[in-house]
């Protein structure tokens, strides 16, 4: 009995060891996964190489995690930034949860435990921004965009929509990838590669035009279609009458004349001059030699000259089919146009509307 009772005590002994050295270890890693008490240090504070910002939504908190980072190093500028309590910690769960950090930008509320951190960041939770494509812009204006709404810059977004391994990619016979990035609401994270966006794009680009039934010409008769889609793009206001200017380009095409599309001209100044939107087109103007030109060349332009939305697409693959060679605003602010047969039917109009 004596030998069952001592038995009894050592055994108490060693579990109540157990136990209390347990709740000690759950009790440092409760502390240590707690989100440490007071306010984040922001990089303004701790130096700007942190990338740890306040997040745009009160009480939010944005940070970097970049390409090829180690968790080592993602870990020393969380602590410093006083969102985790333990570099320690960190590295064991990084071991422990072999998930890689997922580069991106991310942003989350104040006060995430360690692990709940480590569960974002593992899990690729990044922020997302909507970055809306307006219909008819360039690859000058998606860049700038782009730019303007943290996700790459502009410059990055020019090289990619013209590095020659993509064209060939997506068997894009022109030098740039103008007029197949479709113009739509994208939700891209903040530092988002260049090369990514683009592609991204171009591959809205043929899914929608294959669910329009549009896929099916090769690369070179694909290019003269988007080329005068662009073109439709910047002609047309009234949803209605694009097709109808797609009629009319498609009817002179036919009968060897020229297009004389000033948008094609505004394209010249704008993105190949670099000069500012022009309120009105001039004689001048209509006079410089260029092969985008439509006033003096022939046929269609080099390539498209801005992204076209679905309706212009339609418009150039499904063109209205009437006797019509001729258009012209007749109101400025509704975007209405006249259509004619002839050219004394088109100068008429001109004259008709002027006077009303």
């Amino acid at each position: 009995m004596a030998l069952i009772r001592k038995v009894c005590k050592i055994t108490a002994v060693v579990l109540g060891g157990m136990l209390f050295t347990a709740g000690g270890i759950t009790g440092v890693f409760l502390y240590a996964n707690a989100a440490p008490g007071g306010s984040f240090l922001s990089s303004k504070s701790i130096g700007s190489t942190e990338s740890i910002e306040r997040g745009s939504a009160p009480g939010s908190v944005r940070v970097e995690i970049r390409d090829g980072e180690s968790a080592g190093s993602v870990g020393r500028r969380l602590a410093r930034a006083n969102l985790i309590r333990s570099r320690a910690l960190w590295q064991l769960v990084c071991r422990l949860r072999p998930s890689y950090l997922k580069a991106g930008m991310y942003q989350f509320a104040e006060g995430q435990s360690l692990l709940e951190l480590h569960g974002i960041f593992t899990a690729g939770r990044q922020l997302l921004v909507p970055v809306m494509i307006p219909e008819g812009s360039t690859i000058r204006k998606i860049g700038l965009i782009l730019e303007n709404a943290g996700v790459c810059p502009a410059a990055d977004f020019y090289a990619a929509a013209r590095n020659p391994a993509l064209l060939a990619e997506y068997h894009i016979p022109g030098k740039t990838m103008e007029g197949y990035l479709y113009p739509d609401t994208y939700y891209l994270s903040v530092h988002y590669p260049a090369s990514r966006v683009v592609q991204m794009m171009a591959d809205t680009f043929y899914a929608r035009i294959a669910a329009m039934g549009m896929s099916r010409l090769g690369a070179d008769e694909l290019f003269k279609k988007v080329t005068l889609a662009s073109i439709i793009e910047r002609e047309y206001r009234l949803p209605e009458e694009a097709a109808r200017i797609g009629g009319v380009f498609q009817n002179r095409l036919d009968r060897g004349m020229r297009l004389e599309s000033c948008a094609t001209v505004v394209y010249i100044l704008t993105e190949i001059e670099g000069k500012a939107h022009p309120q009105r087109i001039f004689n001048r103007d209509l006079e410089i030699d260029n092969p985008y030109n439509t006033y003096r060349y022939g046929g269609l332009p080099p390539g498209p000259i801005a992204s076209p939305g679905a309706a212009a697409l339609r418009a150039a693959f499904f063109p209205a089919q009437t006797e019509y060679l001729f258009f012209r605003v007749v109101d400025a602010d509704e975007g209405r146009h006249y259509f004619s047969k002839t050219f004394d039917a088109h100068i008429k109009a001109g004259a008709l509307f002027a006077k009303s």
